[in-house]
């Protein structure tokens, strides 16, 4: 199965933190699972470091790439699949995280309630 990590899920799988749910941590060790990191979650991580909101280790690239990851581009089918979404989150990082999660037809990995409000499949 393949699955989209939100970009919590994504820190907090790269750090072994407890914070994940036991369900979505068994998804994303599971040798069977492609595991996908949107590019959109690079560009919030790097926005949020550097305006100081978060702290994580200066080769992102290499530690998803170290945890068996594969980097998901974001497309032009992606920003078209993003227009006709519901508003029902402000957050554009997530609102094209769920547009990409429903265009592969894959789950995404979140705790959000509010992704959970769209038409996708939310594992945790």
């Amino acid at each position: 199965m393949k699955l989209l990590l939100d970009t919590h899920a994504l820190i907090w799988a790269l750090a072994g933190s407890r914070r994940l749910s036991g369900r979505a941590q068994a998804a994303i060790e599971d040798p069977d699972n492609e595991v996908l990191v949107s590019s959109i979650s690079g560009w919030e991580i790097a926005i949020k470091k550097a305006s100081g909101k978060l702290e994580i280790p200066d080769d992102l690239t290499a530690a998803i790439e170290g945890a068996g990851f594969r980097e998901r581009p974001i497309l032009l089918a992606d920003a078209r699949r993003l227009e006709s979404l519901p508003d029902h989150h402000r957050d554009p990082f997530d609102r094209m995280l769920v547009a990409q999660a429903l265009v592969d037809g894959i789950p995404i990995v979140s705790r959000d309630p509010h992704v959970a409000r769209y038409p996708v499949q939310v594992l945790w």
